[in-house]
């Protein structure tokens, strides 16, 4: 195979940065052409790009042109064009979550499972940073001893305006539910959400910021700070209490500025530059192990367990209560 002619549905800014990461600095893959479900913007970006247009998302995956798939849309629309894919025998990338709702990834899972071979990929892109990369390999090494507790905090400056309580599971610490799964090769076994005093920054009646409190079956104890509305700067943490040592994921390098008299760091305001290479690697991978017949990337089982844990911790939120996180057993099909 020559180039990977990938057709995106979703066309909204995440979707435009695909197409001009993919096209602009990725090899071995080019988007060919755009679908949204709202028909006439999607064509407008496909002339924006100069790429060719389909009114009707469904129609651009079933068209023998495009190979794979690529789905940025809204979280409702995921489950259709995911398994719009699998029908059509593509590869399909799939931005977090999977689907909104448990029950529609177990669907998806399903499908896949009968179209008898992995098709489908999750965009958890956090499990593709260097740092998070470098705390994997010395968990899995053994040579700190077993984990025991993570610390960690995911830190925005401001949120958009229709943000509310529910977003920090379900936008913003998803990505840790599914990043320390992964780290620790185990799956939770409750969760609770609590919230700290709200802070000033925020809109009245929203709880800014909240605490998620996740146990792994072993009983590794997780907490995340959420705090999207810290008016200073995008800050992930993770901080890994071992038997034997402290390990704590590398920042990036910042820049040093001299500015108002002050000298300090050049902080990162957002996701798309903290996370500009793990981006990058991402969906390089994806190109790469689709032209090779393989997925080997987070999968539709990932997006599923996913799911169940962030449903769990919203219902924690919404009650206050501890929570158990309840999977239906792993098949076979995605196990190894």
């Amino acid at each position: 195979m020559n180039d990977l002619r990938i057709g995106l549905v979703g066309t909204g800014g995440i979707g435009r940065t695909h197409i001009e990461r993919i096209n602009g600095r990725l090899q071995g893959g080019k988007v060919v052409a755009c679908a949204d479900p709202a028909g006439a913007f999607g064509l407008s970006v496909a002339e924006k790009y100069g790429i060719q247009g389909f009114e009707n998302p469904i129609d651009m995956i079933n068209d023998p042109g495009i190979d794979a798939v690529m789905c940025t849309t809204a979280d409702p629309y995921h489950e259709e064009c995911v398994l719009a894919s699998i029908a059509a025998g593509k590869y399909i990338f799939c931005e977090k979550p999977l689907a909104p709702k448990a029950d529609a990834c177990k669907r998806i899972v399903e499908a896949e499972m009968k179209a008898g071979r992995k098709l489908v990929q999750v965009g958890f892109m956090r499990r593709y940073d260097a740092g998070y990369k470098q705390l994997k390999a010395a968990i899995d090494s053994k040579e700190y001893g077993e984990p025991l507790l993570l610390h960690c905090a995911h830190r925005n400056p401001s949120v958009p305006a229709d943000w509310d309580n529910s977003m920090a599971v379900e936008n913003s610490m998803v990505h840790e539910i599914d990043v320390l799964r992964w780290l620790l090769g185990e799956d939770y076994a409750t969760a609770e959400v609590r919230y700290g005093k709200p802070t000033n920054n925020g809109p009245k009646g929203l709880h800014d910021p909240q605490v998620m409190i996740l146990t792994t079956k072993s009983g590794v104890r997780i907490d995340v700070e959420s705090f999207v509305n810290n008016h200073n700067d995008y800050h992930i943490k993770c901080e890994v209490v071992c038997d034997g040592a402290v390990l704590n994921m590398p920042q990036p390098n910042y820049i040093s500025v001299n500015a108002k008299a002050v000298t300090g760091q050049a902080m990162y305001t957002d996701c798309f530059q903290r996370f500009a290479d793990a981006y990058n690697d991402e969906i390089q991978a994806w190109i790469n192990a689709s032209k090779e017949g393989r997925v080997d990337g987070p999968t539709a089982w990932d997006g599923y367990a996913c799911q169940v844990a962030a449903a769990a911790a919203s219902k924690a939120r919404e009650t206050q209560e501890i929570v158990p996180v309840e999977y239906d057993p792993m098949p076979d099909f995605y196990k190894g």
